[in-house]
């Protein structure tokens, strides 16, 4: 079975205001103690203090992956304490931790330190400066290059679906976005960003990431920012389109998705059947719609691209993966997490209930904080 990872990006916020703190550094330094102190206790004092925790583009974010693992109740297990330390440490801060995808509250972000980031924010301006947003990604083990570049070449259609059951930011400095992902918005306007086209081969994959590096434009092979792409560090394909989700179940559903996709676009690969053809133009459209609309308005269908319910679209996704599903032992999780998306709602629409329930932005911050660490509201 293909092994899974997930990376979430968390925002720290303070516990009163709910306004982002630049406090990254404070909440590694906490990490790396905690991570030194279990080093010592295991009489391992010798060993470099490790973390799952890592800095972000921006000083009021911070970054976890979790390990590898192949069943989803392990990577529950794994998100659930992953978040939890991570709202540990940001206590010892002073601060929360909030699975927001973009900060409800007006925001000054700043740039975290080192040269690749002082490179971005000299390169990419206020595009980067203002990039104080929170993603979810998926990583699931592939055999080869070419399995991954076959793969990327036929989940293309699928990836607007995972951002509209993600969606998880409706505000933007202080107002309604009107976009249930308004993150997936700031995200694509980076030069790199958004949807792929069919490459064909591994080779035609990397000669492409060459002569985008070659321009100048991009710093890295980090930089590729593709909705998909190959892993520049794991044997695996990382799909970037979700926001960071409210509830820790919600990650956990779009990764036994994601599996099923990768898994069911490799067995399609090898018994020779090609990918769609549709165009990078057409999955901008959908990627659009998905970030307008949520679960809350339609979908561009993957196999039409033309307007459907959304649920009637999730339901198409999973209808597409269930074969994959079922061997898994993931079928009954995807159907009642399903269940649940389509009846309580993605994180924009909790958000914006919050809001109309408390009354006011830094109530909203506050409830997701909690509901971030685990507790109910």
């Amino acid at each position: 079975m293909r092994s899974v990872g997930v990376e979430e990006e968390l925002l720290l916020v303070h516990a009163r205001t709910g306004k982002p703190l630049a406090l990254a550094s404070a909440v590694l330094a906490a990490a790396d103690r905690s991570a030194g102190q279990r080093c010592r206790d295991a009489s391992a004092a010798d060993d470099a203090p490790e973390h799952a925790f890592e800095k972000e583009l921006q000083k009021e974010q911070v970054e976890f992956a979790t390990k590898p693992v192949t069943e989803m109740g392990e990577l529950q297990d794994e998100v659930t304490r992953c978040r939890a330390e991570a709202g540990r440490h940001a206590a010892s801060a002073g601060a929360l931790v909030a699975a927001l995808a973009t900060s409800p509250l007006p925001a000054q972000p700043s740039l975290n330190t080192g040269r690749r980031y002082a490179w971005l924010g000299e390169q990419f301006g206020l595009t980067a400066q203002e990039q104080l947003t929170c993603g979810c990604h998926v990583h699931v083990s592939v055999e080869s290059d070419e399995e991954g570049v076959a793969v990327l070449d036929r989940i293309r259609p699928w990836l607007s679906v995972l951002t509209a059951m993600s969606a998880n930011s409706p505000f933007w400095q202080g107002q309604d976005s009107k976009y249930a992902s308004y993150r997936s918005r700031v995200w694509n306007r980076l030069p790199s960003a958004g949807p792929m086209p069919v490459f064909g081969s591994a080779d035609r994959y990397h000669e492409q990431v060459r002569a985008m590096l070659g321009t100048g434009v991009l710093r890295d092979e980090g930089m590729i920012y593709f909705d998909a792409r190959l892993s520049a560090t794991y044997p695996t394909v990382e799909v970037r389109v979700a926001d960071v989700c409210l509830e820790a179940s919600t990650p956990v559903l779009l990764a036994a998705l994601v599996r099923a996709l990768v898994e069911t676009a490799a067995r399609a690969w090898r018994g020779g059947c090609p990918p769609s053809r549709v165009t990078t133009d057409l999955l901008r459209l959908a990627a659009w719609r998905a970030g307008r609309s949520g679960l809350d308005g339609p979908l561009l269908h993957p196999e039409t691209m033309r307007e459907a319910p959304a649920a009637e679209v999730v339901q198409a996704l999973y209808a597409h993966v269930r074969e994959v599903l079922v061997e898994s032992g993931d079928d009954e999780r995807v159907r009642e997490g399903i269940a649940r998306l389509l009846e309580g709602g993605n994180g924009a629409r909790i958000q914006r209930e919050l809001l109309r329930t408390h009354g006011s932005l830094t109530s909203v911050v506050v409830q997701c904080a909690r509901i971030t660490s685990g507790s109910r509201v």
